[in-house]
């Protein structure tokens, strides 16, 4: 692979300008192309790998370029960016159907992502708060599954018996770790992150509205990779249209299905985004 970055790990202009000409050498791969090499590389083909990664190069770039002046320099979201494209090479799946780029975007930007909320924010997280944000998230889950709705802020605080702004201060701290990271990431956290990036009457602070941003942004493009239907009961369930989510019930008459069926849905689609982001069953 081209190489952007120079000896001691410091970047230039002119590094940036090469590897920009090199990458714009290499031929994009056809969908025929595609098919061909990602099973390859599920085989274990090194070659195949390599020659995915490359073909990709460019789309790292072009998305990157809408990171700029966020904290992080072009090279930095660059690498980044490379960081996640070979992620989603070891991950992806062609049995499912995916376009692999598709599927690379969204690994590409989450990693861009994760790497500018860590630049922001690094904070360690004291023992005593992770109990709370276990607590938090079971309590979160139960009520989702009694209400068949994400519960609200006042609900989840009534049922941990704390106030809203103790609630407030836990979802912060969720999200000044990234509770949409991948590493080790759940089908009950994935749940619990759906949740919680419904929109609330309360107001968030700057940081963590931006945080919540790039989750929505995070899921509704992780959306785009599954069936419609899928999506849309998803959507609607965790309120990502008009940000009111609705029950199983209303969502199968609107659907013309029943409640269980929608349900059955749900959890299968939980399943399979679970799948997708982490590569396990």
């Amino acid at each position: 692979m081209p190489s952007y970055k120079k000896k001691g790990g410091v970047f230039t202009e002119s590094a940036l300008q090469t590897y920009l000409r090199e990458i714009n050498k290499i031929p994009l791969l056809s969908p025929e192309e595609e098919k061909e090499v990602t099973k390859k590389v599920v085989e274990g083909d090194a070659e195949a790998r390599e020659k995915l990664i490359r073909a990709n190069l460019r789309l790292v770039v072009s998305i990157a370029k809408e990171y700029v002046n966020r904290g992080l320099s072009f090279l930095d979201l660059i690498e980044e960016g490379n960081l996640g494209l070979f992620r989603a090479v070891q991950r992806f799946d062609p049995s499912t159907g995916y376009k692999f780029s598709t599927y690379a975007t969204w690994w590409i930007k989450q990693a861009i992502r994760r790497a500018l909320a860590n630049k922001a924010k690094t904070i360690r997280i004291p023992s005593y708060m992770l109990e709370k944000i276990s607590k938090l998230k079971s309590t979160s889950l139960n009520l989702l599954d009694k209400l068949e709705r994400p519960p609200s802020l006042d609900e989840i605080a009534e049922e941990m018996d704390i106030t809203a702004k103790n609630v407030e201060a836990i979802e912060h701290a969720i999200r000044s770790t990234g509770s949409l990271d991948t590493t080790g990431i759940t089908g009950s956290d994935l749940i619990w992150a759906l949740s919680s990036i419904i929109p609330d009457k309360k107001t968030l602070a700057p940081e963590d509205e931006l945080e919540e941003t790039y989750e929505r942004e995070s899921v509704e493009k992780l959306l785009e990779i599954i069936d419609k239907r899928e999506a849309m009961i998803i959507k609607m369930r965790y309120g990502l249209i008009n940000g009111k989510s609705k029950t199983l019930e209303e969502i199968g008459k609107i659907l013309n299905i029943s409640r269980e069926r929608v349900r059955q849905i749900e959890k299968e689609t939980i399943q399979k985004l679970h799948y997708i982001m982490t590569g396990e069953k």
